[in-house]
């Protein structure tokens, strides 16, 4: 059986139901999900410093009622005379800003779906390598980001202790960790 069969038809209208300033909630093929709003792409990072430390970012998240610890990420094009930027230039804008960290490279990891069932956005994940601190990190005015830097050796641990105290992790640091974990 093809599986096509069963899949609704992707050409039908789509139905906007609300539009915010930063999100649109829509319908299509009686699926209600939120697109995102003036912004050409999601980036996230996967910090590594020369002392093979990951670099991680928490910040309390009105959604979750929850301080969350995760990779750096952030919106692309979403800056008043910024629409055409890159995701690249997004990357590394994001991890500056949230960390004070500026990376010399970044390697492509994966481009996949944030939350299949209930958002059309992709996110760009990154490997960022050759880490120097410039700042202090902790995000834009609207922000209120606390930077971590852990030892790879001792990532686990420290996550299930964050954990404990009642802080949720954001699964994207494990895919993150897989591919570090596997490496060339």
């Amino acid at each position: 059986m093809n599986s096509r069969q069963n899949q609704p038809d992707d050409n039908q209208a789509v139905q906007v139901l609300y539009q915010g300033d930063h999100i649109r909630l829509v319908r299509k093929n009686g699926w209600e999900y939120i697109e995102r709003v003036g912004v050409s792409g999601i980036v996230g990072l996967v910090p590594v410093t020369d002392a093979e430390e990951l670099v991680l970012v928490e910040q309390y998240r009105v959604p979750c009622s929850a301080p969350v610890i995760e990779l750096p990420a952030g919106l692309v094009g979403d800056l008043d005379g910024h629409a055409d930027e890159s995701l690249e230039s997004g990357a590394l804008r994001e991890l500056e800003e949230e960390t004070g960290f500026r990376a010399a490279h970044l390697e492509f990891l994966v481009e996949g779906p944030n939350s299949a069932g209930s958002s059309s956005a992709k996110m760009t994940l990154y490997l960022a390598t050759g880490l120097v601190k410039t700042g202090p990190g902790g995000g834009d005015e609207h922000e209120n980001i606390t930077v971590h830097v852990v030892p790879l050796r001792d990532i686990h641990v420290w996550l299930r202790v964050r954990q404990a105290q009642g802080k949720l992790l954001d699964p994207k640091i494990y895919a993150g960790l897989w591919f570090l974990e596997h490496r060339k």
